[in-house]
């Protein structure tokens, strides 16, 4: 049965791209179909060369375009895009990433879960594979004692067993929902985290001040996973998961909890380095190390985007 919102407070959908036009014009074409009736579109251009604004403009002369100079990460994008959406009068922000297909009626679902539950600051969809639109990629997570993700129901087929909506510890950024008084209380994203891990971050920060994050199953979006980054297992993914995920365990793994954290991150880092030996993918290796320098110890520079 199809939500119904009584009133249609005015939503803003900021799409963060890098370069990937096509994707990009493929996100922009389902987010023109939504079927919500106050939807202002502002999409980041983060520095992509050539830039994006002629060919989207061509397309859909609707679309507010901010064009940052550089590349600022997933962090910077979003940061830049809610500034400009905070200046204006929406209620809501959904954060998409540019490799995302959404539902025609995912805003209409996200804001009813919002609007009839006021502590709840940020709702999910339930995610797919894009090239796989029956298996789920996740349905939004809670944490374990080692602050990692447990119960997202990463590569099961959909037969109807995230059904529920439920609270979740973590939901995606790539496609999330937040209140506007959420953004207003705690504050921007970390740009620490160039790419990766800002959105486990968000969402810790944000329930620890109160705010429930909800998943509602029947908002979907499909997801080309890893797409910004050039793929599962490249040099660039590797690199910023290592370096990322070591900052997000310093900041969050402080106290007792930390002596339980290490010896787990480091058996997940010799299974990864097992994993990219026998995929003969090297340099893939030697990014995924100085990565985890970086984020562990904060020894030297990120890579050249």
């Amino acid at each position: 049965m199809k939500s119904v919102v009584s009133s249609s407070p005015p939503v803003t959908v900021i799409i963060v791209a890098w370069n990937q036009l096509e994707k990009t014009l493929a996100c922009l074409t389902t987010v023109a179909a939504l079927d919500y009736p106050a939807v202002r579109v502002l999409l980041v251009d983060n520095g992509s060369e050539p830039p994006l604004a002629e060919a989207i403009a061509a397309r859909f002369p609707t679309v507010e375009m901010l064009r940052l100079p550089t590349n600022l990460g997933f962090a910077g994008g979003y940061n830049a895009g809610l500034r400009r959406a905070m200046a204006g009068d929406g209620r809501y922000f959904l954060l998409l990433n540019n490799d995302t297909l959404v539902a025609p009626d995912v805003v209409t679902h996200l804001v009813a879960e919002l609007e009839t539950m006021p502590d709840v600051g940020l709702a999910t969809a339930k995610i797919y594979y894009a090239a796989e639109p029956n298996r789920i990629w996740t349905v939004g997570a809670n944490l374990n004692v080692f602050l990692d993700l447990k119960d997202g129901g990463q590569g099961q087929i959909d037969a109807g067993q995230w059904a529920a909506p439920r609270d979740v510890d973590f939901a995606p950024f790539c496609a999330i929902l937040i209140r506007r008084e959420v953004i207003a209380g705690v504050g921007l994203l970390d740009e620490a985290f160039f790419l990766y891990y800002e959105d486990m971050d968000y969402c810790r920060r944000a329930r620890a001040v109160g705010w429930r994050i909800r998943l509602r199953p029947d908002a979907h979006v499909r997801h080309d996973v890893s797409a910004s980054s050039g793929g599962r297992d490249s040099p660039m993914e590797r690199y910023y998961m290592a370096e990322s995920g070591g900052r997000y365990f310093r900041k969050h793994g402080r106290g007792p909890r930390l002596l339980l954290i290490v010896p787990f991150r480091l058996f997940s880092a010799l299974k990864m380095t097992g994993h990219l030996l026998l995929a003969g993918k090297g340099e893939a290796l030697r990014a995924y190390w100085r990565g985890l320098r970086v984020g562990w110890m904060g020894d030297g520079g990120r890579p050249t985007e």
